[in-house]
Parts: structure tokens; C-alpha cells; sequence
């Protein structure tokens, strides 16, 4: 139905031109808010209204006379009325309907896929410094950002996905030392055990491992430990080239992987911060005050202006030591970079305790110069998630000490529920992970309900071809048997399917895709219950399995976009009428 909306589309804008020439209005359909209205809207009318300081209604009458004039509307719109205050809604002729069974036939994967645009985006997501286990606040980072990459990409967009963190610092110190101190044989509740070590078992893997002189490979990085326990520096080392080999395998395991790891200590070395500092010094937009460097960030809307290098200090001998920069500076310094490196959109997923930094970070943008916009970066900010296991919070991981991992959940359930239950929400809502839902089979799980459409649809498809029947010519159907109302529906659903990714890659949306999966999956269960495919009439039978592979392809793309397989069989523990 692509062809037919755009042929739709230029005979609206052909229309309201005709009747409003020079409006300068971006028109468009809309799809109405019940089935039983139509299949398309129009509200130019009431758009175009107080422009032309006209009645809403005699404008739709008007412009209904202009839209039955043109050629496409004449072969593909059954009928059109005026609703309300000059809604116009339009209901198409079933041959328009029909023709998006053969349009997702014909390009299969690439269905609702845009062509190269050209455009450069950069997706930050994740992030963890390597200090622990990833947690299943970076599981929902990995289940958006890699999710909303593969939107990003189906709309015609080159996107790289980039991983930032720091091998350096206070939290890798304190890494380093509570490793020294467990391959010293202390542990936690020891008298010497250090107060802000880290306390899970995966730090006396690491002392055992660096005692015995191991060599561990990370993405980025490899190192072999020197084993001895005085050497500090090579802890360090070893400690986070271990731990960043353990994030590998977790987003293995997750299905997600990144183009580009960025280092936080690089922008250090390589005097990225200076620089970037020099700049805000050189255009006026930061002043001294108290011994401390400010930027003017209230001059780009922050609430107040923003300390970025504190003031001196005193140590115990006498000498004067400068203030650090604030965590913002390397911010801006790190996103100059970024722009720098040619990304004309850049998304920042994080969690939502980084809302603050969002003004401070574009305000250092804005006064460096570069005729960066406004409002870039793009920030996508999740809140928490809340695991629940037999009715009861979970909140200690055995490996990590402290918190559950997103290796367990995975281990709990599947990657499958994992990236669809933590893709399934708003990112700025609170979830709750039920461990118990996501183990059960039955339409209450959405994982589940979605996979067991395409395993269903997959076994009718094998049922047929078992008795001689043709998958390889469904392409050929005749479509115009498929006139029930539960066909209709079905073909409507898929035919949404481009204007959704679209939409939620507009949106940063990628909830969005796990939405209408479970709305298409519903009205297949629906269709399922209602109508035989194996019939007796050859031909029907022919229509309504091109209709199930057109359903079974829209079903794959959408799962495909969340990183969910596209299950060919399910152990079933449900009846057919649960799921109908």
C-alpha cells in the first residue's frame, strides 16, 4: 500500500492547493483514532480554517469535491465523508488494501526500509566504566540504543555505535585497590579490608586470575598481569581489561555490539580538554570567581552558571595544588570531538540521573563557538528497572554483591525476553522486570504472544507445503479473495508498518516497534481463530497463506529491529482459545 499512499498523498496536496493556493501548509493523512471511521483522515480543513478565516466544515466540503476530482482517489478511495468539525475521513477500496500483502512479498526484509539519506548519526550507549558487572540499568541502555540504532539505520541513516568510559579515575583506583587487597587474601568484613571496596565475587576472580599471571583480551584492549601483588599499576591494568572482556560477554550474550570505544583519559593525553577550555577562555563565556574558573552556561538557558575547574587547594606540606575540572568539562570537550568528527546527530542514551548535565553540556556547546545547534546532542534518559522474582524485589546479585546483573536476567529468562520486556516501555518510565511473566507461555508474556504468532503462521506454511503446496508462488495470489473484516484488519496493520519506523525513529522512539509487533501479533491471533487456510477452495486457500507470509515477514522485520529472534517453532503450554 506504499505506492497507493503516495499516490494518495500527492492528490491531497493537489487538492488543498486547489482550493487554498499558497497555503504553505505541510498536509498529510492521518489515521483515525476507531477502525470504524475509515482507514485514512484528513484535517487540513480545520488546518486551513482560520487562515482563510472560513468555516471548517464548508472547507471540508470543499475540499472533498477537489479530492474526488483526482485520478487516485477516484481508483483507490471507496468512499469519503465529512465528521464532526471538518474531519474528513477516507475509506479505501479493497484492491488498495490488498496491495500491501504483495509490496512486503516482493521486497521481504527490506520492507519499510528507507534508502541512504546521506546522514552521519552516532549513537553513545552504555557506557559503564569497568568497574563491575553490567547492571540491568546498562541492559535497558543496551536493549534502547542498539534498538534505536537499527531503527536509525532502516530509515536510510550511517550509524555508528560508540561505547565511552574511563580507565582512570577514583572509581579505578578504588577497583585496583579492592583487587590488591583480595589477592592479599583479605576479603570483606576483614579488619584491613578496605571501606570502599567493591565487595562481589567477581573481584576475587580477578586477584586469582592476576596472581596467576593470565592475559585477558577485551575489544579494545589486552593485557597480561604481572602477578605481582605490589605493582599497582598493573592491577589496574589488568583489572580493567578483565572486566572489560566480562561487558563483552554480556552483550554478546545480549546481541549487542560497538563500532568504536572512546576513552575518557584519551581526552587527557590528548589535550582535548585544554583545548577545549582555551576556547570557552578565548570567547569570553567564562569568568573567575572564589579561585575557581565558571562558565556563563545562564546565558544559554542553564539555571545558574557552572563551576568547570575548582578552585586551589593546600596539601599537608604547603604546596598549592590547582582545582580539578568538574565531570561536565570533559563532557563538552568529548562532544566537540564528536561534532568534529562530522555526526550531524548525536543520541546520547543514559539514565535519567544525567538530566542535569543536558544544559551544562550544550550551554559549553554553544559557547565554543562552532555553530553547533541548540539542541544537539539528542539525549534519550531512562529511569529504573525494578526485578521481581516470586512476587518479591531481587536486588542482590551474588556475582556483583550488590545489585542484579544483566547477566542474570538473561540466565533467568532468555536474551529474547530480555530485549523485548526492557524495549517494551517509555524509557522515561519506571519498569518492573517480572521474571515470573517472562517465563510464562501464554498472551499475558508479549514475547511470547509475538514469537508464537510467527512460530503459528510458520507451521501453517509448513503444514501446506508438506501437501504439495507452492510457497515460492503465493507471490502470485489472487488477492482480491481476501475480503473478510479480520483480513482487513490484518492488511491495514501491515500496512502501517513503514509510517511506524519511520515515526519512532523521528520519535527516538523504539518502543514503539515493540507496540505494534504485539498489535500485529493480536490481530493475527484474531484472524487465526476466526477463518480456515487450508480450505478446500485452491485459490482462497493460495490468497489467505500469501496473507500469513506477508504477516510472517512483517512479524520477523519488527522483532529484528528489537534484537528478538523470530522463533520458527514454541514449546506450547496454552490452548488455542487462550490466544484467540
Amino acid at each position: 500500500m506504499i505506492e497507493v499512499k503516495l499516490a494518495l498523498q500527492a492528490a491531497l496536496e493537489a487538492a488543498v492547493g486547489s482550493i487554498a493556493p499558497g497555503h504553505g501548509l505541510a498536509v498529510a493523512f492521518e489515521s483515525p483514532r476507531q477502525a470504524a471511521h475509515g482507514d485514512l483522515a484528513v484535517t487540513a480543513a480545520m488546518a486551513l480554517a482560520r487562515p482563510l478565516k472560513q468555516n471548517p466544515r464548508a472547507l471540508a466540503q470543499a475540499l472533498v469535491e477537489a479530492l474526488r476530482a483526482q485520478a487516485a482517489v477516484q481508483t483507490w478511495v471507496q468512499d469519503l465523508e465529512i465528521a464532526g468539525p471538518g474531519f474528513i475521513n477516507l475509506r479505501l477500496t479493497p484492491a488498495a488494501r490488498q496491495t500491501v500483502v504483495a509490496e512486503v512479498l516482493q521486497q521481504g526484509a527490506c520492507f519499510g526500509r528507507r534508502a541512504d539519506q546521506g546522514q552521519r548519526v552516532m549513537v553513545e550507549f552504555v557506557s559503564a566504566n569497568p568497574t563491575g558487572p553490567l547492571h540491568v540499568g546498562h541492559g535497558r541502555q543496551a536493549a534502547l540504543g542498539d534498538a534505536l540504532c537499527n531503527l536509525l539505520a532502516s530509515q536510510g541513516a550511517h550509524v555508528q555505535r560508540e561505547f565511552y568510559y574511563n580507565d582512570a579515575g577514583v572509581q579505578i583506583a578504588t577497583l585496583a585497590t579492592s583487587v590488591q587487597a583480595r589477592a592479599r587474601g583479605l576479603k570483606p568484613g576483614d579488619t584491613q579490608w578496605p571501606e570502599a571496596a567493591y565487595n562481589g565475587d567477581y573481584i576475587a576472580d580477578i586477584a586469582r586470575d592476576f596472581l596467576a599471571g593470565a592475559t585477558v583480551t577485551a575489544d579494545d584492549r589486552a593485557y597480561t598481569a604481572s602477578g605481582d601483588v605490589n605493582d599497582l599499576e598493573s592491577i589496574r591494568q589488568f583489572a580493567v581489561a578483565y572486566l572489560r572482556h566480562e561487558q563483552d560477554l554480556d552483550l554478546q550474550a545480549f546481541g549487542v555490539r560497538f563500532d568504536h570505544y572512546y576513552l575518557e583519559s584519551s581526552l587527557y593525553s590528548s589535550g582535548r580538554v585544554e583545548q577545549a577550555v582555551e576556547r570557552l577562555v578565548a570567547a569570553g563565556k567564562t569568568y573567575e570567581d572564589g579561585g575557581a574558573l565558571w562558565l556563563r552556561s545562564t546565558e544559554y538557558g542553564d539555571d545558574k552558571d557552572r563551576v568547570m575547574r575548582k578552585s586551589s587547594t593546600v596539601d599537608a606540606e604547603g604546596h598549592e595544588m590547582q582545582g580539578g575540572y568538574t565531570y561536565f568539562v570533559p563532557d563538552v570537550a568529548y562532544h566537540i570531538h564528536k561534532w568534529e568528527r562530522g555526526f550531524g546527530q548525536v543520541i546520547n542514551v543514559q539514565g535519567s540521573d544525567h538530566h542535569g548535565t543536558i544544559a551544562r553540556v550544550r550551554a559549553g556547546l554553544q559557547a565554543a563557538g562552532l555553530s553547533i545547534p541548540t539542541d544537539w546532542p539528542d539525549y534519550v534518559l531512562h529511569k529504573m528497572v525494578t526485578v521481581m522474582k516470586g512476587g518479591q524485589e531481587v536486588k542482590i546479585s551474588k556475582r556483583a554483591g550488590s545489585y542484579v546483573t544483566l547477566r542474570d536476567l538473561i540466565d533467568w529468562t532468555s536474551r529474547d525476553a530480555v530485549r523485548f520486556f526492557l524495549i517494551s516501555r517509555k524509557a522515561d518510565t519506571e519498569f518492573t522486570f517480572d521474571i515470573d511473566l517472562a517465563l510464562q507461555q501464554n498472551d499475558e508474556n508479549p514475547v511470547f504472544y509475538v514469537q508464537y504468532a510467527h512460530a503459528r503462521i510458520c507451521s501453517v506454511l509448513e503444514q501446506y507445503a508438506q501437501g504439495g503446496g507452492d510457497l515460492n508462488g503465493l507471490a502470485g495470489a489472487p488477492l482480491s479473495r481476501l475480503t473478510e473484516p479480520t483480513e482487513t484488519t490484518l492488511m491495514l496493520k501491515l500496512a502501517q508498518y513503514p509510517d511506524m519506523l519511520s515515526k519512532a525513529a523521528h520519535d527516538l522512539a523504539p518502543h514503539d516497534v515493540a507496540f505494534y509487533a504485539r498489535d500485529l501479533a493480536g490481530a493475527f491471533h484474531t484472524y487465526y481463530a476466526a477463518e480456515r487456510f487450508l480450505a478446500q477452495d485452491a485459490e482462497l486457500t493460495r490468497a489467505r497463506l500469501a496473507l500469513l507470509q506477508a504477516t510472517r515477514q512483517v512479524l520477523a522485520n519488527a522483532l529484528a529491529m528489537v534484537g528478538v529472534s523470530a522463533a520458527q517453532r514454541l514449546e506450547r503450554a496454552i490452548s488455542e482459545e487462550v490466544l484467540a
